[in-house]
């Protein structure tokens, strides 16, 4: 069992050198990608999102009342939601351009440092995480799902077809991962933009013929739904949120495209032409009550329902693709943050770093996705378990804003507060309702929340208790120097060593003397620290220090984002006293059983579950990128 040698994660601000991820491209072509690839998720929602307001869990009544309160909420919803807090606000938050909730945890941890709410700002920025998990299975099922079942509109015998169809396609979009997304991704932003300009073509369609709908985005109607009814009114926020899932999109792939981007995409493309769609069809139901069973499809005439079934399901393949692709950055960054052990990841494309393919992950979300289709067997089902993970995420978010504004930004109180205020209403009602699914299949998203923070806090404390465990009694290494580099005999060549903490003997180091009684010309304790930026300029990436007799300390530094290529960062080195040879050079790994003990840390269960993980965990040679035939594992047992 290999022990959890680094990366370690590095939360002080010294280092704060980044450099731009995304290439320097034209903003033209940078807003298309945005709008395929951001919009896809929240660019599908007028696909269930009014239907599920008035016929989901908490059914209304199809009339004007109903209809105005409902139109206006999901207008001011994605005006105070998407528009105010996201775009003018939260895109703000950048860490050298990447976002995210781990970004966002990353850049509070390097502005403040160590302090009292260090274990608060984690658990939450963890906590977001887990959610994210839950959502990604969610909406690839949703999403095809709602698209495919156009098909009972052309024609009802079909309906038997929809549940095989939707699988055929979830399978054939995960099983293409591993070959990478580069070539048809530069369809995403076309496809999705004829989309949007078809959303709006009906809608505008739809408001022509009962154009005092437009009355209802006066927020008046918001606050009279209330007043008639505040029961239905509140249950009915858990269904009109539907209309934001995918927000958290905006900020977390902020770093493929760049905030100014975004903002115009949103402003100029997709908030206009979603709400001309949503206009549209609270315009069809304002004529027939009886479009309420679909009125996404049923606002186009009978001879272009199946082109836009077509065009819809094309829609939902790449919103669950770019929900896939964000599964797996997440775990990118999870995994180089030290939240999850080293994970097999793939780089499918040569130019594009962002491009990764993670398969743990890949056909676990497979396994779920088909298993929640199967399971829920409708759209509608399923969007009862729809929300509780989005409007959680957005909750959280809100609270680690307020820590930035707060401490970081340092906003006047009164003007922060009054900011921060308003989001915690909003996100904490639509949260609140929400809650009230839990027993219709809410609970799914928060039983995969659950395991997922279980992992990721398991595997953040077990690593702690390692380094731990492996400091006490540990041998400073000036002192081992002095003791040991005239007593061993001297071998040709270089041995590296990988260290968790830069200041002690390697464990391999030790059992390499103990066992072999030699030490090599030259020996380099090598540290890997991440830092909590995403990119590392090349000049900061590393540094050398000469211990003497041979000895040198070498620090490798890298963002969260990036890989670690260690003969390839030797190769580039200097000061070490030369140049170094690939086979003259080898790299020393600890492989540390580790075993469950009564001592305090954890609970017997999840020390049991770390060491699980440490077992399956990717090895450093891989992680690493270090040649097999120049590699040598020293194994122990430790106690933890």
């Amino acid at each position: 069992m290999r022990v959890p040698e680094g990366p370690q994660v590095n939360a002080s601000t010294h280092q704060d050198a980044g450099q731009p991820h995304h290439p320097q491209e034209r903003l033209s072509t940078l807003t298309l990608g945005a709008i395929g690839v951001v919009f896809g998720d929240i660019g599908t929602s007028p696909l269930y999102a009014l239907k599920e307001s008035f016929i989901g869990p908490h059914p209304l009544a199809v009339d004007r009342a109903h209809i105005f309160g409902v139109l206006s909420l999901i207008f001011w919803t994605m005006m105070l939601v998407v528009t105010i807090k996201y775009v003018f606000v939260i895109l703000r938050a950048d860490n050298k351009g990447e976002g995210g909730s781990l970004a966002l945890l990353a850049l509070i941890m390097r502005k403040l440092g160590e302090n009292r709410l260090t274990p608060v700002i984690v658990t939450l920025g963890v906590l977001a995480t887990a959610l994210f998990y839950g959502d990604a299975i969610i909406t690839p099922a949703i999403s095809v799902l709602s698209a495919v079942e156009g098909l009972t509109v052309v024609h009802d015998g079909m309906a038997p077809l929809v549940l095989p169809i939707t699988i055929v396609i979830l399978v054939g979009l995960f099983a293409i991962q591993s070959r990478g997304t580069a070539a048809v991704g530069k369809l995403f932003g076309p496809v999705i933009l004829v989309y949007f300009a078809v959303l709006a073509m009906l809608g505008i369609m739809g408001i022509a013929a009962a154009p005092e709908i437009l009355w209802a985005l006066n927020p008046v109607y918001a606050v009279d739904f209330f007043l008639i009814d505040p029961k239905l009114a509140f249950l009915a926020l858990g269904s009109v949120v539907l209309a934001v899932t995918g927000a958290e999109a905006l900020y977390a792939d902020m770093g493929h495209f760049g905030r100014r981007a975004i903002m115009i995409s949103w402003l100029y493309a997709a908030f206009p032409c979603l709400m001309l769609n949503y206009l549209g069809q609270s315009a069809l139901l304002l004529r027939d009550p009886a479009a309420v069973a679909n009125p996404f499809y049923l606002m186009a005439p009978e001879a272009f329902r199946l082109p836009l079934v077509i065009l819809a399901t094309a829609a939902t393949i790449i919103a669950s693709q770019a929900v896939i692709s964000a599964a797996f950055s997440v775990t990118h960054q999870a995994v180089q943050l030290g939240f999850l052990p080293r994970l097999r990841i793939t780089h499918t494309s040569e130019k594009a770093a962002g491009q990764i393919y993670v398969p743990l992950v890949n056909w676990a979300l497979l396994a779920l996705v088909v298993l929640l289709a199967v399971s829920f067997g409708s759209s509608g089902d399923l969007a009862a378990a729809y929300g509780i993970a989005v409007t959680g995420t957005m909750l959280i978010t809100t609270g680690m804003l307020a820590v930035l504004v707060f401490a970081v930004w340092k906003w006047p109180r009164p003007l922060a507060a009054m900011v921060i205020g308003v989001f915690l209403l909003v996100d904490g009602l639509y949260f609140a309702s929400n809650i009230t699914k839990i027993p219709d299949g809410g609970w799914f998203p928060l039983l995969v929340a659950t395991v997922a923070f279980t992992v990721l806090t398991t595997w953040r404390t077990g690593r702690r208790l390692v380094l731990e465990r492996l400091h006490e009694g540990a041998v400073p290494i000036e002192l081992f120097i002095q003791s040991a580099a005239h007593s061993l005999e001297r071998v040709s060549g270089t041995a590296v060593f990988l260290a968790s903490r830069p200041d002690d003997i390697p464990p391999a180091l030790l059992h390499n003397v103990k066992h072999n009684r030699v030490l090599h010309e030259r020996v380099l304790v090598l540290t890997v620290v991440t830092e909590q930026v995403p990119h590392i300029v090349t000049v900061a990436r590393s540094t050398v220090e000469e211990l003497g007799e041979g000895f040198y300390r070498v620090i490798i530094r890298h963002g969260f984002m990036e890989d670690v290529d260690i003969p390839a960062t030797l190769a580039s080195l200097e000061g070490c006293g030369g140049p170094f040879k690939p086979m003259d050079t080898s790299y020393f790994l600890a492989r540390q059983t580790l075993i469950a003990s009564s001592r305090p840390g954890m609970a017997l269960w999840r020390e049991k579950l770390f060491a699980w993980m440490v077992r399956n965990a990717e090895s450093a040679m891989e992680f690493f990128k270090l040649p097999t035939n120049r590699v040598v594992e020293l194994g122990s047992q430790l106690e933890i």
